[in-house]
């Protein structure tokens, strides 16, 4: 229950926060058109989301981390231009093109396009996922009349009714203070998720080696990867102005209107005020503990299990493969040449396969990962890894190990460990 809770706020908080603060702006600038526009993207979005889920449950057509990459980038470009128009940096460039000079009307679009674009790219990122994680709920020999698939319900639920309602309030008091304020917060929010974006990014080019790994920039993106969570609580915090601004506002309202019909009318719209900037304090408090207190409880007291025993024979680890049969998690320690242990872990996937890699992943780094239910997770993100895919690269995976079956025994070169204790330190 409240894992789904959590990683439906974590993933989903973002592009709520943002397309609010963005149909906020759009009220506005005005006209039935712009939000048309805009509301078409966030349907293609969503729509695309869906495909992209479906595709990815049912086909091994969809490589998530390369979607991912030209979605971002997308999101990144978008956003720029957007910015741009915001301000009024992007008409007067487009405007001297012949092309739309001879199209006015099309130039005025433009923008318009790159918000509900934007909005349609926020959405397809973040969206696949969430669409994803129902068919989580009932594993493979278990039934829909369960409580633990009515908590998992319940705990999704939950995470998904506090970003909508947030993400609303946010739009409610958002038209409640002064255009050029919501315009410089939204830019700032903006930039704030392009530098997430970005640094997503670069983590993916790392991890597939299209971009050489240079020492500073992996270090760099591994503090950033294991501090995410503050791009998230900046949004928040700087969101948080427009309700706190629009409350403080209705407190020095005193306008008695022109009669008392009037006046009542004045004071019921600050009353409702009220209640939208306490609906986003109460929905960000309660992310906040989601994020903090609640996934703490979530993770407590998960540890390691002990490396087990292996033979080291010159350059080789031997491994019994009856130690490795039960289709459990087994971890191993290696001391490398410099005295740093780097771990590994093997497990059957089935009749023919092994799961053999280093208790590593390129996002998450050494925290290492652990058995629950018959699940593999990683102890840092929590992720459910795909045991299926245990042993090859991308997302969170455990690195790759190379190993050879001899003997009754599953041998692993000591040089391959020696190559990663860099991992490890």
């Amino acid at each position: 229950m409240l894992r789904y809770l959590i990683q439906v706020v974590e993933n989903l908080l973002t592009a709520g926060i943002l397309t609010a603060l963005l149909w906020a702006a759009l009220d506005k600038e005005g006209g039935k058109s712009r939000k048309r526009r805009a509301l078409w993207g966030c349907l293609a979005g969503t729509g695309g989301a869906l495909v992209l889920a479906i595709l990815r449950r049912t086909t091994a057509l969809i490589s998530r981390g390369f979607f991912n990459l030209w979605i971002l980038s997308f999101a990144i470009v978008f956003g720029i231009l957007y910015i741009l128009f915001l301000w009024g940096a992007g008409q007067k460039p487009l405007g001297k093109l012949s092309f739309f000079q001879k199209r006015p009307s099309l130039a005025e679009a433009i923008p318009e396009y790159v918000c509900a674009l934007l909005m349609g790219a926020l959405l397809l990122y973040a969206l696949p996922v969430i669409f994803l994680y129902p068919a989580e709920f009932v594993l493979a020999g278990q039934s829909i009349f369960s409580t633990d698939f009515l908590f998992k319900l319940i705990g999704f639920t939950l995470g998904l009714l506090a970003v909508i309602l947030i993400a609303i309030a946010l739009y409610k008091t958002g038209k409640g203070v002064s255009a050029r304020f919501l315009k410089g917060l939204l830019t700032i929010a903006l930039l704030v998720n392009i530098c997430n974006q970005g640094i997503v990014i670069v983590q993916f080019l790392l991890a597939r080696r299209i971009i050489p790994m240079i020492r500073w920039i992996f270090r760099l993106i591994v503090v950033a990867v294991n501090n995410n969570g503050v791009f998230l609580y900046a949004l928040m915090g700087m969101s948080f102005l427009l309700p706190l601004i629009v409350f403080i506002a209705g407190l020095k309202k005193r306008a008695p209107g022109k009669n008392p019909a009037e006046g009542r009318k004045i004071r019921a719209a600050v009353r409702i005020n009220r209640r939208w900037c306490v609906t986003v304090a109460a929905g960000f408090v309660f992310s906040v503990l989601a994020l903090t207190v609640i996934k703490a409880y979530t993770q407590r007291g998960v540890e390691l299990s002990p490396a087990e025993p292996m033979t080291l024979a010159g350059e080789e680890i031997l491994i019994p493969i009856a130690q490795v049969e039960d289709g459990h998690l087994h971890r191993f320690a290696y001391t490398a040449s410099d005295n740093t242990e780097v771990r590994f872990i093997v497990i059957k996937k089935n009749a023919l396969a092994y799961g053999v890699g280093l208790d590593a992943c390129d996002i998450c780094g050494p925290t290492g990962y652990y058995e629950r239910k018959n699940e593999v997770i990683c102890r840092l993100c929590d992720v459910v890894m795909n045991i299926s895919t245990i042993g090859f690269k991308g997302g969170c995976n455990p690195v790759p190990l190379a190993y050879s079956l001899r003997s009754g025994s599953m041998v692993i070169e000591t040089a391959s460990l020696e190559n990663e204790k860099t991992r490890f330190k």
